[in-house]
């Protein structure tokens, strides 16, 4: 039996190389350059087979900070994050004519075979386009729901670099033996016949000090993301992907672009410049999905709806009422915050928000509560950020995201989240001082995410608004005026109780039950409370829009929080239960 011709994970390229040069042989009459140009040609295929098929997902490791290690570069890897920048599209030659051979450099940053000197000028045709994304790891995303390599996939990957390693000195000796008859600055990077999964002898001695030491804050890892075949339209920012993808971090690019000979490294896109490959590794997609958050919480063995799921949300309740000192109103408005989420846009009416105010926050109370409830929301949701508000911090934060013409990069702010992010705005250490400028704008930025959830982005010379789908929880000694929510509480704790651990498999209920009812259409029989809006209305004629959207939001969110699309008749009596004790606190 004849083994495979490459190894998927730890020669990827090994695959792009052979089903071109079959896709080629298979058209002789076909020129490469225009046939293949944005298209597949068969090499997606066998990897999509391989990783989907034949269960070769599991053996493909998962870049992060402290993987990047050990991880060898033009290997095959997975790899989480956000759509931070879009950087444009960048050229290059895509295919190229060595005698009779046809060759590509697609899914690498340089030529994998010595490219022909003296002919530079005739690859102008030959010029393919692929998409720059800089992608970082989910802001906020919390340790329980990020993925990590399994043990026996990083032990299969230590067994190929010691492989490798050990060949290291003959390979060296075929590289200086072709430097000597004057290879060019591309065939530095591949020599044919070597394995692609190589290094040339520089970089292969900067394996830690080069580029596999940890970033600098230890831990985060960004990284280019080069697409191809792709449509620009599916891709925006701030969606969260997963790219299966071939990685490639090499120093000697830095190196041979200040000497501007190549074309390949003339169309090198500025925003690249200040992306050195020496620090944030390039990596070339082959296949990605836009992934969700459901895709970052585990589902329980089992679950049978409906009866589990009011067992699941008595208990998850019961633990939200403890957080709080045993404030049950404070629970039950924590539950419908937590299953909270944007559904549509009506005009200027953001249907299925609700951002909670909780008061009576100071900063004693804080210091107790406050971290039991960061802690408590950690817990349970995959991303989440808080953020201590003061003066100062407004004066000085940088809360908008800001394009920089000059380098072409988008300069990340506070504000920018991924989609389904909860924001906890601890207001219980403001006190009176000054605002500046810089943050009255940081104030009305608040201001505008609360109301509307949306993020002004400055481009320098227009702004743009992006959705901003996050869920905002507001810590406050009196009621909020940076931020007014959609609902008000005050917040009476009966004691400082001790908190009882809940175990995996509660975390693991609660994590499933807020993301799957959060995501559960709902929809309302208009006849049920039509008459008791009309009542409300008439016994009160100050209500408006907003108060009943609010109404009709929060008794919705108590109907999806057991497990039913439709409100009730029920469901609508607790609603104006909850409605009349949060007034009663009010007075």
């Amino acid at each position: 039996m004849v083994g495979p011709l490459y190894d998927f994970v730890a020669n990827p390229f090994g695959a792009v190389r052979l089903s071109f040069e079959q896709a080629v042989a298979a058209s002789p009459a076909v020129d490469p350059v225009a046939a293949f140009a944005g298209k597949d040609w068969g090499a997606l295929d066998l990897f999509r087979d391989f990783l989907l098929e034949k269960g070769g997902l599991s053996q493909v490791p998962i870049l992060d900070a402290s993987s990047r290690q050990w991880i060898q570069p033009n290997s095959l890897v997975r790899f989480r994050g956000m759509v931070q920048d879009m950087l444009g599209k960048e050229l290059y030659i895509g295919a190229f004519q060595d005698g009779s051979n046809w060759r590509t450099n697609k899914y690498s940053d340089g030529a994998l075979f010595p490219m022909p000197a003296g002919c530079q000028s005739a690859y102008e045709s030959n010029l393919w386009e692929r998409l720059l994304l800089h992608c970082v790891p989910v802001p906020g995303h919390n340790s329980w729901a990020m993925h990590s390599t399994p043990p026996q996939v990083f032990r299969n990957v230590m067994d190929n670099s010691m492989y490798e390693h050990g060949e290291k000195r003959q390979r060296d000796e075929e590289i200086d033996e072709n430097n000597e008859h004057g290879g060019s600055p591309s065939s530095k990077k591949q020599k044919e016949g070597e394995h692609p999964c190589q290094l040339n002898h520089s970089s292969q001695g900067s394996l830690v000090q080069g580029g596999f030491s940890e970033p600098r804050n230890g831990a985060s890892l960004s990284c280019v993301i080069k697409m191809y075949d792709t449509p620009e339209c599916d891709l925006k920012l701030n969606d969260v992907f997963e790219f299966i993808a071939i990685y490639t971090f090499d120093p000697e690019v830095v190196a041979y672009k200040e000497d501007a000979d190549d074309l390949m490294d003339d169309l090198l896109d500025d925003p690249l410049m200040h992306l050195p490959p020496s620090k944030v590794p390039r990596l070339h997609c082959l296949i990605c999905r836009k992934l969700a958050i459901q895709d970052f919480v585990s589902s329980p063995l089992s679950v049978e709806l409906p009866s589990m799921i009011k067992g699941i949300r008595g208990s998850l309740l019961s633990h939200l009422t403890q957080v709080l000192g045993n404030d049950g109103l404070a629970g039950e408005c924590l539950l419908l915050h937590l299953l909270s989420r944007l559904r549509a846009r009506v005009d200027a009416v953001s249907v299925g928000k609700l951002s909670l105010n909780l008061t009576g926050f100071n900063g004693e109370t804080a210091s107790i509560f406050g971290n039991r409830i960061t802690s408590a929301i950690q817990s349970l949701l995959p991303f989440s950020q808080y953020i201590p508000l003061t003066v100062d911090y407004l004066n000085t934060a940088t809360l908008q995201p800001k394009k920089n013409n000059q380098t072409g990069r988008l300069i990340p702010g506070v504000l920018q989240l991924a989609q389904g992010t909860h924001l906890t705005i601890d207001e219980s250490h403001l006190q009176p001082g000054n605002l500046d400028s810089n943050g009255v704008h940081n104030a009305r930025l608040l201001k505008k995410l609360i109301e509307q959830l949306s993020v002004e982005y400055d481009f320098e010379f227009y702004t743009s608004e992006m959705t901003a789908d996050v869920q905002l929880l507001i810590l406050s000694d009196g009621k909020s005026n940076i931020m007014p929510a959609d609902l008000v509480l005050p917040f009476c704790p009966n004691a400082v109780n001790s908190i009882a651990n809940p175990s995996p498999e509660e975390l693991q209920s609660w994590r499933w039950y807020l993301d799957t009812l959060r995501s559960l259409p709902y929809s309302s029989q208009p006849d049920l409370h039509q008459d008791e809006l009309v009542a409300a209305m008439r016994e009160d004629r100050s209500l408006g829009c907003q108060q009943l959207n609010r109404w009709l939001t929060m008794a919705r969110l108590i109907s999806v929080s057991f497990g039913e699309e439709e409100l009730s008749l029920e469901h609508w009596q607790m609603f104006k239960e909850i409605e009349r004790l949060r007034k009663e606190r009010i007075k």
